[in-house]
């Protein structure tokens, strides 16, 4: 069962502009279809010159790479997020462990932590991959009154906002605890998991790891920490483990939108 929740109130809120971009990618879809086909408005069929890798034979058999494979190989996405920092002691070696294995992530960030160390936040904003806010003291939202748990979040993002020139869109609020009524107080975009290893419980890196491994589908979303070595040194076993497997890690809006 999935556990991820999405809220956002501009896609509730205008359903017509889903229905204008969705005729608008048809007649686009259309429109190459027809270049690709060669027909023209006078009823004729225009010769397309053979482009480098491709000729147009006029069968509908998939275009193949040139050692055969098919050029539209299935790619099995994966994110892997990180909350509660950004931490002075390990989100450093978590940055440079992602960096070389060329993976993108996404971390929710306290804004006490961000007001603490601009220059990680920094970092992981240069570095291309995806902040949201966590809140900013890690508090149960629902136990807040509503301007207080707005507050929460508004205060983090503007922090985030002053070092990246970026405003957060995603949230994932601690315990996944999310006020309701509010959805109608931030268009911000609510974002949970599917797989939760616990790794602030166990300082045994390789146990994180297996509880994650062991159990991982496409498109699922990992929940970790960057608050501890167990937890940045099982992030990067996970990751190792499950590139060898064929998965390629995203983002959370690739998982949520595409």
């Amino acid at each position: 069962m999935i556990l991820i929740r999405v809220r956002n109130k501009k896609i509730r809120k205008h359903p017509e502009n889903r229905v204008f971009l969705a005729v608008l990618l048809c007649c686009t879809a259309l429109g190459a279809y027809l270049a690709l086909t060669g027909w023209s408005p006078d009823g004729t069929t225009a010769v397309l010159p053979a482009a480098a890798g491709f000729t147009h034979s006029g069968s509908d058999t998939a275009s193949a790479a040139p050692d055969g494979s098919s050029a539209l190989s299935d790619v099995k996405k994966i994110a892997i997020t990180f909350d509660d920092g950004p931490n002075a002691d390990y989100t450093q070696t978590l940055l440079d462990g992602l960096k070389e294995r060329n993976v993108k992530a996404t971390f929710f960030l306290l804004g006490k932590e961000v007001d603490r160390y601009p220059e990680i936040v920094q970092k992981i904003h240069d570095d291309g991959h995806l902040i949201g806010t966590h809140s900013y003291e890690h508090v149960n939202l629902n136990n807040l009154s509503d301007t207080a748990a707005i507050e929460q979040v508004n205060k983090t993002n503007t922090a985030i906002f002053d070092i990246t020139g970026e405003y957060p869109e995603y949230i994932r609020p601690p315990f996944g605890c999310w006020k309701c009524n509010l959805d109608y107080e931030t268009t911000m975009i609510e974002v949970l998991w599917d797989i939760d290893p616990l790794d602030w419980k166990t300082s045994n890196s390789d146990v994180i790891a297996k509880r994650v491994t062991s159990k991982v589908r496409e498109n699922d979303i990992i929940l970790l920490h960057d608050a501890s070595e167990s937890s940045v040194k099982a992030a990067l076993k996970i990751i190792d483990e499950l590139q060898n497997q064929g998965y390629m890690f995203v983002t959370v809006d690739e998982i949520l939108f595409d």
